[in-house]
């Protein structure tokens, strides 16, 4: 997706223009025969409803995207509203991508309506993706909140751990948690493994990034390996943790995620050396 997103420019669109329209933070989709279609500006200009909040996000596949939010909530008839989780595969991937972006920056829309300095109201940028405050200058941008994840090994093993989360999962997944202030990555991983099940790791190595709006988290993934120590778990964050080997694995996390994909690299790995 080009990055062209400041709300004052404008775009060179070849195609019609996405709508990404949100409410309660879920995605509004079209069904069309039994597909899931992200509504186009033909099919904003047919329905009546009311939007609020409208903002350009840039361009995917040549056409210009938007983001607003459905003022009453609810959808027009042959209209849902869907978890965006759950849209992964039902759209092409460029779509996707764009619906997580279009999610991120909606929270934070969402979330900022006046100037911490001043309390003034904030107006949109017409030079960025930024929102200005009209009385002082003040800059607010969308907020990113870094988290390291990291699939710690031991042998032919890997760690994982079930979340305490409301509402309850029956999943596993590698270790995630957020970077604190003064922190590099390679020491967030060290802390948060440390903390959540007692361990230390060592050969910290980067694998790959991902954006989470879930509600505004940038995951940066690692590999580890263990180094010494038993688990002992921190029951405020996990239900339970444990090694497993490829033929053992417990049920896992949502294949779009980079928790999965990390377990997928051990999965590849450990079967090729098998």
């Amino acid at each position: 997706m080009e990055s062209r997103t400041g709300a004052g420019l404008s775009y060179d669109s070849v195609n019609t223009p996405y709508w990404f329209i949100f409410f309660d933070g879920k995605l509004l989709i079209k069904d069309v025969a039994g597909s899931v279609v992200i509504p186009s500006q033909g099919d904003m200009d047919a329905i009546t409803a009311e939007l609020t909040g409208a903002c350009p996000i840039g361009l995917t596949c040549r056409s210009d995207c938007y983001v607003a939010t459905l003022a009453d909530g609810a959808p027009p008839r042959g209209y849902a509203f869907i978890d965006l989780r759950r849209l992964y595969g039902q759209i092409a991937d460029s779509l996707f991508w764009t619906a997580i972006r279009a999610l991120h920056i909606w929270t934070w829309l969402k979330k900022n309506h006046f100037c911490g300095c001043c309390a003034s109201r904030l107006q949109m940028s017409s030079q960025e993706m930024a929102l200005q405050c009209e009385r002082c200058g003040h800059l607010v941008y969308p907020r990113i909140s870094p988290a390291i994840i990291v699939a710690v090994t031991r042998g032919d093993q890997l760690l994982l751990a079930r979340p305490h989360r409301v509402p309850a999962v029956s999943w596993h997944t590698v270790i995630a948690g957020f970077v604190e202030p003064g922190e590099t990555l390679e020491e967030c991983v060290r802390r948060e493994v440390r903390e959540e099940v007692g361990i230390e790791v060592d050969r910290i190595q980067y694998f790959g990034s991902q954006p989470w709006p879930f509600p505004d988290s940038l995951m940066v993934g690692f590999t580890a390996q263990y180094a010494s120590g038993e688990i002992t778990i921190d029951p405020r964050e996990i239900i339970e943790a444990d090694w497993f080997s490829v033929d053992n694995l417990p049920p896992l996390p949502a294949s779009f995620s980079i928790a999965k994909r990390l377990i997928e690299w051990f999965v590849s790995t450990h079967r090729q050396t098998s």
